[in-house]
């Protein structure tokens, strides 16, 4: 087992190692990416890779994000976040002590602090307290290892990326896997950041659109749990914009004294108002089919319809294939952390007419797609 997880360390090491070769390999003057960046017919229902092959490999690395690709995944979703010096880095949440070594760090043990964020209070280090340079110095981490173990051999090897070396290893691989994939973008906590001076949106089109990503057949979406950050986002970029469901209230709107909430935004009228700024939505699970009260998967609802009615793609999330997160009816073995049936989960979203999912073991939906072709 050690020299198993040693030849893991050294190979996600040599990932990174190669990173200015993939720089200078995906060239945005290639005429072979280009031709892959116009071919915008994409495969359907979308695979995209939550946090990267997450339920293998720690989230938001590059070794994540490589790994599901070479599963087959379409699109890659890096979850964004500030830095201090304004830089855009890929973690889940701008507080670092859950997914980052940060802990271990006695350098930084005056960084902890608590803080409100996005109305909840918080405990923690977080990434706007850090320069880029700073947060290199640490390593990623599992954020569930009782449920993912495996993951865990892999904690402190691998860097927290930023968007530009997320999008170099991207173009590399769709040269060397010759087909096009895509970037699927979440803004953490926009409304937080713009409160600190270090707006997301300029900077991450600027990005985006200096690579070559522009227009809607770009292979890009970028998504958001917020409102207004997508209006804005929309002024800004004609890339595909996805309004984000939780529960509750969008914190923007919170912070507006609105009183928009994502129920509202779910009915038939809500959907007709997002298709104004968004080309697709991406909702919890429930919103297409619901749990009954033993935890079994119920009917699905007319979210979907309504939504493709409105001219808007349906993206859910998130499927994980362990015990803890699905249908009871669906689990097998005692373990939490056991694999149960998460084929027959997804195939039954995809009979509810969904257009693409995000799921933590892209090569299971890419199996499953292949299976209904």
């Amino acid at each position: 087992m050690v020299r198993s997880t040693l030849t893991l360390r050294h190979w996600f090491t040599a990932c990174g190692l190669l990173l200015p070769i993939v720089a200078f390999a995906a060239s945005p003057n290639s005429a072979s990416e280009a031709k892959l960046q116009g071919n915008h017919n994409e495969p359907h229902p979308l695979v995209i890779a939550h946090r990267g092959a997450s339920g293998y490999v720690p989230e938001h690395t590059l070794a994540s994000y490589a790994l599901a690709v070479l599963q087959g995944a379409d699109y890659v979703e890096p979850d964004l976040v500030m830095t201090r010096d304004g830089e855009l880095v890929a973690r889940h949440d701008n507080e670092l002590g859950l997914t980052t070594d940060v802990s271990q760090h006695p350098e930084f043990a005056d960084r902890k602090r608590t803080q409100m964020v996005d109305g909840v209070s918080l405990t923690g280090w977080f990434s706007e307290d850090f320069t880029l340079a700073e947060l290199k110095t640490l390593r990623a981490i599992e954020r569930i290892p009782d449920i993912r173990p495996g993951n865990a051999r892999l904690d402190g090897s691998l860097e927290i990326p930023t968007l530009q070396e997320i999008i170099d290893l991207v173009k590399t691989l769709q040269l060397s896997e010759r087909r096009r994939i895509g970037l699927y973008i979440e803004t953490k906590h926009p409304t937080h950041f713009q409160k600190l001076g270090l707006t997301m949106e300029q900077p991450l089109v600027r990005t985006l659109h200096r690579n070559g990503y522009a227009g809607r057949n770009a292979p890009v979406y970028i998504q958001s749990f917020e409102v207004e950050n997508l209006k804005a986002l929309s002024r800004l970029t004609q890339l595909r914009l996805v309004q984000l469901f939780g529960g509750g209230q969008p914190y923007d709107q919170q912070v507006r004294g609105s009183d928009l909430t994502y129920a509202q935004m779910a009915t038939a009228e809500g959907l007709k108002a997002i298709s104004r700024y968004a080309a697709g939505v991406g909702p919890e699970k429930s919103y297409v089919i619901p749990r009954d009260a033993n935890g079994n998967l119920g009917q699905a609802t007319d979210f979907v319809p309504n939504a493709h009615a409105a001219g808007l793609k349906v993206h859910p999330y998130t499927f994980r294939a362990e015990n803890a997160f699905l249908p009871t009816n669906l689990r097998a073995g005692d373990s939490p952390a056991d694999r149960g049936d998460i084929e027959t989960e997804i195939r039954a979203f995809l009979d509810a007419g969904i257009d693409g999912l995000f799921i933590d073991h892209p090569d299971v939906a890419v199996k499953v797609r292949s299976q209904g072709e």
